[in-house]
């Protein structure tokens, strides 16, 4: 039996969330090392963790795995969760852009320093009723919360993680000092 996969990130939702719900819908138990300081940043960097200088990363099958989309492919593929075809695979990959465009929108959202705070929440609503919120119908929700694994991992107690709240924003902020602040100080089109 292989080890399970270790985690490498906030404790937090971010980019690794899906992931774990990958992981969790294929029936897969995890490890997860929270990264909580900036220190602990640094020693995935200087051990070559880091190639593209930020997290998620994913320990697994003897690897070290970097870059969130490349991430869920190599666990979709492994599991037998990546379609049976090209044209399943071409519709779960414009599923998963079109949810990675929208989770990018909603993970900014705490980190927003110049915009008004009315204005941040109005913005992402108006975004999501008009792009993204259409192709999740109700049924498809429902469906997939009656799948078994994904079922338990929506449970209390899981490994699913909460929403950011200001202790996660620090944490973030602190570790990676400024990397991204750049990429997170902008206004949302």
């Amino acid at each position: 039996m292989s080890e399970k996969p270790k985690l490498h990130y906030f404790n937090g939702r971010g980019k690794m969330e899906s992931i774990r719900w990958l992981l969790a819908a294929a029936g897969v138990e995890f490890e997860e090392e929270m990264i909580e300081t900036r220190e602990q940043f640094e020693a995935l960097f200087q051990d070559g963790n880091l190639p593209f200088k930020q997290v998620p990363v994913v320990e697994m099958d003897g690897m070290k795995l970097v870059q969130t989309k490349a991430i869920l492919q190599y666990i979709a593929a492994k599991y037998n969760l990546y379609g049976k075809d090209i044209v399943e695979r071409v519709l779960i990959d414009m599923y998963v852009e079109g949810t990675t465009e929208f989770m990018e929108v909603i993970m900014s959202q705490p980190f927003l320093q110049n915009v008004e705070p009315g204005m941040q929440i109005d913005v992402l609503v108006q975004k999501a009723k008009m792009c993204y919120l259409p192709v999740y119908e109700k049924d498809f929700k429902e469906r997939i919360s009656e799948i078994p694994t994904i079922k338990a991992f929506l449970l209390p107690g899981s490994k699913r993680k909460p929403q950011p709240d200001e202790k996660y924003v620090q944490t973030v902020n602190a570790v990676l000092q400024m990397y991204y602040k750049v990429a997170f100080n902008f206004r949302i089109n």
